[in-house]
């Protein structure tokens, strides 16, 4: 009888096998303590990691403030101090996007290779504010020249390295919100850059025997060394290089889970074949990279009115100081919109409607500063076409999306698209020329067009990816895959 049992539970199988292993193939929260467990542990690292990315805000308001500063400086003699004629400003302006184009898919890669955002991105932060303050101590056209070229150098590392850091650690569906947050940092810059400048050029001129313009760079040089030695403690590296001190083993592994979980394949040994080399190659022989580059350089093309907000809130012919403060609240306003649209987009999983949008708001504003020279409408128009910056946030935010895997391909492509789509600032810059204005009707028709072509791009796009959707389902169902998989955000 005894026999006959034990063959009996033979042929029932290896139910003593069932172990840790096949729990966890049921429960993939199991290792968590299961799924109500899991949520509260996610929803703590989300707390912790969003605590210390919000640094990123204050480094790229830092990051544009340097950037920037010389529109304002233009205001208070900084053209005539340094004895600049013709196009020399917008060469100054321009030259910048040289270095900044070129360094920043190598900055990405290595970025990818080190691991260590939390020591790379504060390092070139520090030398850039170093290169800001040494722009206000330049005396002519040619010293001037070479810091803006050299910042750029610098200044390229930080952005695509951001993004790329955000999209090492947040799901497809968070991106959203953070890359608008981020982006919210270059937004706000433009209203506080303006505020702060207009408190140093009317307060610290003639300090010290140096003038207005000096001390701006000085001062905002100076604050930009300060916060990057703050950031060394603050900003994290990535789910599997990152310190432990400030995060547990076991979010850790959460942290590497939900990247797995979002793409349905891991994001590090999975998915990298080959080296760094490697990355770069898929990157750029992939076509839709370059279709995102194009249609991103078009927008800001479009957006180069930012460079010169100032000169434009001018024609309203109010003083330099009113002309300055008058600068904030549009893009007070924008940053606003694009928190807003952000997480909308992020909620219903929609990205073209959330772009078009908001670009084509801008189109109206173009429009209106074309038509008329009413001081009111001409403030409108300025409100529109600073909300246009929403949009361009959600594009960003596509790109990050639509390039998932291997991380190395997605840390080239979107250094790529920002880098290429840098070259629209070097067209933007001459786009605004002092012989166009006050109207510079000219310069908002090259916008309106740039402007339309990226809404028109970014709806092929969208088409293409639709398409590309559809071949998942297809494949899918021919498998019999029952749970859908990954899938291109439209």
């Amino acid at each position: 009888m005894t026999s006959s049992r034990t063959s009996s539970l033979a042929e029932k199988g290896p139910i003593a096998d069932v172990g840790p292993v096949d729990v966890e193939r049921d429960d993939p929260d199991a290792e968590f303590g299961g799924h109500e467990a899991r949520r509260k542990l996610e929803r703590k690292l989300l707390r912790k990691l969003d605590l210390r990315m919000s640094i990123l805000i204050v480094i790229y308001i830092l990051n544009y403030v340097d950037r920037n500063n010389a529109g304002a400086a233009r205001l208070r003699g900084f053209e005539a101090d340094l004895h600049l004629q013709g196009q020399e400003f917008a060469t100054l302006l321009s030259i910048l996007y040289v270095g900044y184009i070129i360094m920043q898919v190598p900055s990405n890669m290595f970025l990818n290779f080190v691991g260590k955002p939390s020591l790379y991105l504060p390092g070139c932060m520090m030398v850039w504010g170093t290169l800001s303050i040494l722009t206000g101590i330049t005396n002519n056209f040619v010293g001037a020249l070479l810091t803006r070229f050299f910042l750029g150098f610098v200044e390229a590392a930080f952005f695509p390295g951001a993004l790329f850091l955000i999209s090492k650690w947040y799901k497809r569906s968070e991106l959203g919100t953070r890359t608008a947050l981020l982006y919210c940092g270059n937004i706000i810059s433009n209203a506080f850059g303006a505020l702060i400048a207009s408190g140093i050029l009317n307060g610290m001129d003639g300090k010290l025997g140096r003038a207005a313009w000096r001390w701006l760079f000085y001062v905002e040089g100076a604050l930009t060394v300060f916060v990057a030695l703050c950031a060394i403690f603050i900003l994290p590296d990535f789910p599997a290089t990152t310190r432990r001190w400030w995060l547990s083993e076991e979010e850790r592994r959460l942290a590497m889970r939900r990247m797995e979980e979002d793409a349905g394949v891991g994001d590090e040994a999975e998915t990298e074949v080959g080296g760094q080399l490697t990355g770069l190659w898929l990157a750029v022989k992939d076509w839709k990279v370059w279709w995102m580059a194009f249609a991103m350089t078009s927008q800001v093309v479009a957006l180069s009115f930012n460079a010169y907000f100032p000169t434009l809130s001018a024609t309203m012919g109010f003083n330099p100081t009113v002309t300055l403060l008058l600068c904030a609240p549009p893009f007070v306003f924008t940053a606003i919109m694009a928190f807003i649209i952000s997480r909308h987009s992020d909620k219903t999983g929609e990205r073209f409607y959330h772009i078009s949008v908001p670009i084509f708001g801008g189109i109206v504003g173009f429009i209106i500063a074309i038509c008329t020279m009413n001081t009111a409408a001409r403030y409108v128009s300025l409100f529109l076409m600073a909300q246009s910056y929403a949009g361009f946030v959600v594009l960003y935010t596509w790109v990050s999306n639509s390039f998932p895997r291997p991380p190395s391909k997605r840390a080239v492509a979107v250094a790529l698209v920002n880098a290429f789509s840098q070259l629209g600032n070097v067209a933007g810059s001459y786009v605004w020329p002092s012989a166009w204005g006050p109207t510079y009707r000219k310069s908002y028709a090259i916008c309106i067009a740039t402007a339309g072509c990226a809404i028109v791009m970014c709806y092929i796009f969208k088409l293409h990816l639709a398409h590309l959707n559809r071949l998942l389902d297809k494949e899918e169902e021919e498998k019999g895959v029952k749970e859908k998989g990954f899938r291109y955000l439209l």
